[in-house]
């Protein structure tokens, strides 16, 4: 459960899985889908008046499906942005040979604008703040004993000496003037052994267009200083960024130049040339690549005060939110290697850590959190020489601290947050969910006549009879399902799919298919079915989006 994550509501009713068909389904198979609910929902077909009220509700939901999901232009539509896209007002999609990406790309342009002008009335807050521990008399103790006769430290001087070494913090606000107009302010403060710096900066961006930008860019603090920058695309595979600066310092005026030049080498591949000349100057060159599962970064570094090569690499695993972190990197200054991981602990933040060895640099641990705009570092240095005590305890301990927390505080506490915003969205929706249920007790009244005449042909020829289907939240262990409250009884519904002794339900919600509704909301939700095939008992569970074939001769139970 994710703190962040926005607040559920009933959702939207799924095409595809009220017809029953795949998502990919051709237009004979939703024609099919059409034709066999039409005839148990044509008000032509029930003579009674209540039930000619419902069914004209049923069979206008399921002529929406079929208008949508067969003329290609909207099924394009719907396909890429849903039901939303077909009801966005300001669309100007008048050539139904627009592809789907075509058509995302339209939308997405409307949604940019809205954002844009929401953006006029927002600021863009980013901050950082790092605080460096000193920590390395946990392993190289201060030795007291050289100087006993001048003091006595007492039970206070066999504790080690931890100490705030230097903290840095930073700080910045955009102020959008004009959509092509921003405005930024910004400031920092560090400090380390007693002494300290800062400065403040404002600048202002101009947009000339997506393919170029300029900036001017003004800081006080330690010696004012005046800086222009500016980006351009050349080509559709080059592009260049750079500036100048000239920095007023008691020595005089110090300007400074810096340069990059990027190319795009393909797909997932951009290389980078950069030259920054002043005080300091510096050539490097860099080559990323970066792909769904893997990440590379190499750079060679020429220049003062040091001068390197550097190879890292990431790999994401996407399902669990999680990147492995390794880093090797040697040059004047020595060597250093580093390993780490990071974590996506909500939706907005993210928790790193990594183990740094290096000489002459020792030992150190990095944790960084990063949540939205802002960043929290806190690097720690263990010892001034690498050893494995400290190496040990750097890669351990946070990994250690991190189950705990996560199984003691954090897991506890998310499990009660989730309880309440369920019971809330079961509030919120209250009378939407009283409306589907409703509307699924309807469907089922209609379908009364279909399902006995189906159940009766099956019964006569030994076919796929459905005794029980449950659907909603089911807990199922090793030895039984166990059926809570949040359930529905979809007998009915189930028994009116099979089709010559064979039943077939794609992966989709069930919650849109006829007869069903959401019983659960929030909860996960699985399908429970009895049946009998050949006058053989069946039993089987699965999960809400999982498919469901039947019958299967693993289904079988035995007979007691």
């Amino acid at each position: 459960m994710d703190l962040d994550s926005d607040e559920e509501n009933v959702s939207d009713q799924d095409f595809y899985s009220f017809l029953n068909v795949p998502k990919e389904a051709s237009r004979e198979e939703i024609n099919n889908a059409y034709r066999r609910l039409s005839r148990m929902y044509h008000p032509d077909k029930h003579l009674d008046p209540g039930l000619k009220s419902k069914a004209e509700i049923m069979f206008n939901k399921t002529k929406k499906a079929y208008e949508v999901l067969s003329d290609p232009h909207q099924r394009a539509i719907y396909d890429s942005l849903g039901i939303k896209g077909l009801e966005t007002e300001g669309w100007e999609i008048v050539q139904r040979t627009k592809t789907p990406a075509e058509i995302r790309a339209e939308y997405e342009q409307l949604a940019e604008e809205r954002a844009e002008r929401q953006k006029r009335q927002a600021t863009n807050p980013t901050g950082n703040i790092t605080i460096a521990v000193n920590a390395t008399d946990l392993f190289n103790p201060y030795d007291a004993d050289l100087f006993e006769d001048e003091y006595d430290s007492g039970f206070l001087g066999t504790l080690p000496n931890i100490e705030v070494s230097s903290m840095q913090f930073s700080q910045g606000v955009d102020f959008p003037l004009t959509q092509k107009d921003t405005c930024t302010l910004s400031g920092q403060l560090h400090t380390q052994n007693g002494t300290g710096g800062g400065g403040v900066n404002m600048s202002w961006r101009h947009l000339f267009s997506h393919k170029s930008w300029a900036e001017i860019e003004m800081t006080a603090g330690s010696g004012p200083a005046l800086s222009l920058k500016g980006y351009r695309t050349l080509t559709k595979r080059f592009f260049w960024n750079g500036g100048t600066i000239l920095q007023v310092t008691p020595e005089g005026v110090r300007p400074g130049i810096m340069s990059t030049l990027a190319m795009q080498i393909d797909k997932h591949s951009v290389g980078y040339v950069s030259y920054h000349g002043g005080i300091r100057s510096i050539f490097s060159t860099q080559i990323i690549r970066d792909t769904e599962c893997n990440r590379y970064n190499f750079s060679i570094q020429v220049g003062v005060p040091h001068s390197f090569i550097q190879l890292q690499y990431a790999r994401k695993l996407i399902t669990q939110e999680l990147k492995l972190k390794l880093a090797v990197k040697f040059g004047t200054f020595g060597g250093v290697v580093e390993y780490g991981a990071e974590k996506r602990i909500s939706k907005h933040s993210n928790l790193s850590f990594s183990v740094v060895c290096g000489v002459p640099a020792g030992v150190k641990l990095k944790i960084r959190l990063s949540r939205a705009n802002q960043v929290y570092s806190c690097p720690i240095h263990l010892c001034e020489e690498i050893m494995p005590s400290p190496v040990f305890y750097a890669t351990i301990v946070p990994l250690v601290v991190y189950l705990v927390v996560k199984k003691g505080i954090v897991e506890p506490f998310l499990k009660e947050e989730k309880s309440k915003k369920l019971e809330k969205q079961k509030q919120n929706n209250f009378n939407k969910l009283l409306e589907k249920r409703k509307e699924a007790m309807a469907a089922q009244d209609l379908m009364q006549a279909t399902y006995a005449r189906i159940k009766d042909d099956e019964e006569r020829k030994n076919g796929l009879v459905i005794i029980k289907a449950i659907y909603g939240k089911i807990i199922k262990d090793a030895n039984d399902v166990e059926l809570t409250n949040d359930v529905l009884d979809v007998t009915v519904p189930v028994q009116c799919l099979v089709k010559d002794s064979k039943l077939v339900i794609h992966e989709n919600s069930k919650s849109d298919l006829p007869g069903f509704f959401d019983p659960a909301l929030g909860e996960e939700k699985m399908l429970h079915v009895i049946y009998n095939y050949h006058e053989q008992p069946h039993e089987v569970t699965i999960r809400d989006l999982e498919s469901l074939r039947l019958p299967k001769t693993s289904h079988r139970t035995s007979v007691t």
